[in-house]
């Protein structure tokens, strides 16, 4: 029997600036791109460059104006403090956060500079380009609006066959539609991204997008709308060796997240892969299907969700999306080990 699950939790608030602390990731670093860079590419990167590495600014810690009733977390589980790489170069002061600094060779991994930091088009499991995009999700449609929603995620490193490929589990909160270029969405959970972060670790994540990912948003805080307040975690940071990833058949480690939002038509939680073909042996979660069950199988659990009234309350009207079964699958259900 796998050990008990450690657990953190992780309030993520949407807002409209960002003041922050810089500091290095201890990281290495990759290798800059090769591609031939002209005199006016140079110029936008480094113009980028200075906008997101600010100079450090001490600012007034926000928390959150309220808290939905029956908030908490699971009373099975123990809070660790979740540890990630930078720790081991000490904490920040009080009324500072931390950020990983972006380097010119970020940038240039991108597709373009204007692409820097942005998801590919059509990244909502329920409209996504299936051809690129796998997963195994669920999805609630009960009520006429959402205000928030938490839930607990194991943590893993899957495995790549290409470094253009990613793989995260994730929760999202939207509203809109692509139709309407209005779709508007708060993505939050782990992954592992290489070709955005250049190595292969898992990491926390946050994203917002308000036109269906055409051109506003960005990852963690790479632009302004998401305020962070906790000055021990780097949003885009790695998971240290002292809060390790879940073991197949061993440990399992957690994380619990709880988001709010001003009013969503839908919320989904899950696991994406996304690849260069349709075709790909990069995994999802532990790389096991849910039948293998508890300590083997990637999960989320004790799902909740934000109704009108500011209440926590388990999701209605609960749906499943399995493009490709056979590769990537998910199902739902309760248990004393899972949770709901």
């Amino acid at each position: 029997m796998a050990s008990p699950a450690g657990a953190c939790l992780v309030a993520v608030v949407l807002a409209l600036t960002v003041l922050f602390l810089e500091l290095e990731e201890g990281s290495a670093a990759a290798g800059t791109s090769g591609r031939i860079r002209s005199v006016q590419e140079r110029r936008q990167v480094q113009s980028l460059l200075r906008k997101l590495n600010k100079p450090p600014l001490a600012t007034i810690q926000m928390q959150p104006s309220y808290h939905p009733r029956g908030h908490h977390q699971d009373s099975n589980n123990v809070p660790r403090p979740l540890t990630q790489t930078w720790h081991q170069n000490g904490h920040c002061p009080e009324n500072t956060i931390p950020i990983r600094r972006t380097r010119e060779e970020d940038i240039l991994r991108a597709s373009s500079i204007e692409r820097f930091g942005k998801k590919r088009p059509r990244s909502m499991p329920l409209q996504a380009d299936l051809a690129i995009h796998q997963y195994g999700v669920a999805f609630a449609l009960g009520d006429d609006k959402y205000y928030g929603t938490q839930g607990t995620f194991n943590l893993w490193q899957p495995k790549f066959e290409k470094d253009e490929d990613f793989s995260l589990t994730q929760f999202w909160i939207a509203g809109g539609s692509y139709e309407n270029n209005d779709l508007n969405t708060i993505e939050v959970g782990w992954q592992v991204y290489p070709e955005f972060y250049a190595d292969n670790n898992t990491r926390l994540f946050i994203f917002w997008t308000r036109d269906a990912y055409e051109t506003t948003g960005c990852y963690n805080l790479l632009c302004s709308g998401f305020v962070q307040t906790n000055n021990q975690i780097v949003i885009g940071g790695s998971i240290s060796q002292l809060s390790p990833v879940s073991i197949y058949d061993g440990p399992q480690y957690d994380l619990s997240i709880f988001s709010l939002e001003d009013s969503a038509t839908i919320v989904e939680w899950g696991g994406e892969v996304a690849a260069s073909t349709a075709q790909t042996t990069t995994q999802m979660g532990s790389g096991h299907f849910p039948t293998e069950g508890f300590s083997k199988a990637s999960y989320i659990k004790d799902i909740q969700v934000v109704d009108s009234t500011n209440h926590l309350k388990v999701p209605r009207g609960v749906g499943l999306i399995a493009g490709q079964p056979n590769c990537y699958n998910v199902q739902n259900g309760s248990s004393s080990d899972w949770g709901t």
